[in-house]
């Protein structure tokens, strides 16, 4: 089947068309600056260079009818016509409560989407701006949603419900969404097929380690509990994001110093984790080879990322019921930085992590990266949302749920 995933953002849409036989990727494509003078436009067919050209893109909808038309181009395209477009796979950042697996965009589950957008204000009304600019082209074709916490969806009410007063997860939905999901669930299926298991029979932590992380336990291919909440600052500490912080500092920022609400925000999601601690930068590369050059403060903020994962890798095997079979390495930190994922499984060898410092040396591509003997092997796996979201569009269709 073909499928054009869609990533829409406020100012950008990422696009792929992908044949789902065989795994294909045909072109894929980024729409930068959209209703911003100097919009452009990138594309790049199988098999060829890439282009870029400046063009005006006022709005999503013109976005759209660009790269369709650049999929049909006679030179550069690669379909006939857009009828060959048979199913479209939007990324959607927050399903909230009612949303609990990748679902066809009706007009009903569209609306519970625009109910969510208070809960992902950044993300949600540009990912609907994608949707409607699809509709409005090709009207007849399917669009799927694949919601970033549908695969969380499986926790049960003690990983999800906060020990604040009961009334708040009831009356305002307050609780632990989760966020990732996509990529949670692609690597969980990867690490499964590489161990030659299925995936209700296998156990692993995804970490999925980039400027945003987060960590998650997957028993039997579900997701059983997971570091982000109901925001996207919880966890270990990220890029500019602070991570778990004391809810008493916050407090005192805004009673004792005096800080508003906008400040302290500003703080915990944009000045502080690697960023604020390192004070040189949010890039986990910059920090590494600050830590080799003896830099005090890029070594905390190393050792700080690393205790931080270490942490929760442990804290959240307890929820696999007593069998965890894999650590899975994923995201742009996970997937290149082989410093950092031996930092990270540096004490946790009482658990059965054996990392294999050679082939360790790994990047951005599928390996075991422990030992013959280790009893739970470490994966690196490359995370893969398009060809996810591809395949879940693709399932959703096929079994025509309305």
């Amino acid at each position: 089947m073909k499928i054009l995933v869609i990533n829409s953002g406020s100012s950008s849409i990422k696009f792929q068309l992908m044949e789902t036989a065989g795994e294909k990727v045909l072109a894929k494509g980024l729409l930068e600056r959209i209703g911003i003078e100097g919009s452009t436009f990138n594309y790049q067919p199988a098999g060829k260079e890439k282009t870029s050209r400046s063009v005006p893109i006022p709005d999503h909808r013109t976005g759209i009818r660009l790269v369709l038309e650049a999929l049909t181009d006679p030179r550069e395209g690669v379909i006939a016509n857009f009828s060959e477009v048979e199913a479209v796979g939007h990324r959607i950042v927050h399903g909230g409560e009612k949303i609990k697996r990748s679902e066809l965009l009706s007009d009903e589950v569209l609306a519970i989407v625009r109910e969510c957008s208070d809960l992902a204000p950044l993300h949600n009304p540009p990912n609907l701006m994608g949707v409607e600019a699809v509709r409005a082209i090709l009207p007849d074709t399917p669009n799927v949603g694949v919601f970033d916490t549908a695969f969380h969806a499986t926790m049960p009410p003690s990983a999800y419900v906060y020990p604040i007063e009961y009334s708040y997860y009831e009356k305002h939905g307050i609780r632990r969404f989760g966020f990732h999901g996509t990529s949670h669930q692609y690597v969980a299926l990867r690490g499964a097929a590489m161990m030659k298991k299925a995936p209700a029979d296998f156990n692993c932590v995804v970490c999925h380690l980039g400027n945003g992380s987060s960590l998650t336990a997957v028993r039997g291919g579900k997701s059983v509990d997971t570091t982000l909440g109901f925001g996207t600052m919880c966890g270990v500490p990220m890029g500019t994001r602070a991570g778990d912080v004391d809810p008493a500092i916050i407090l005192h920022l805004i009673g004792e110093l005096k800080m508003t609400v906008e400040d302290v925000n500003k703080l915990i999601y944009k000045k502080s984790g690697l960023l604020g601690i390192s004070g040189k930068s949010s890039d986990m590369r910059d920090i590494i080879e600050g830590d080799r050059a003896g830099d005090a403060r890029s070594t905390l903020a190393f050792d700080l990322f690393a205790h931080g994962v270490r942490k929760y890798i442990a804290a959240l095997a307890t929820n696999l019921g007593g069998r965890l079979d894999a650590v899975i390495f994923t995201a742009g930190i996970g997937e290149n930085a082989s410093e950092a994922r031996e930092r990270i499984c540096r004490g946790l060898e009482f658990m059965g992590v054996r990392l294999d410092p050679e082939r360790n040396r790994v990047r951005g591509q599928e390996a075991v990266i422990s030992r013959d003997d280790s009893p739970v092997k470490v994966l690196c796996i490359p995370t893969n949302e398009e060809l996810m979201i591809a395949l879940e569009t693709e399932r959703v269709v096929r079994s025509g749920r309305a």
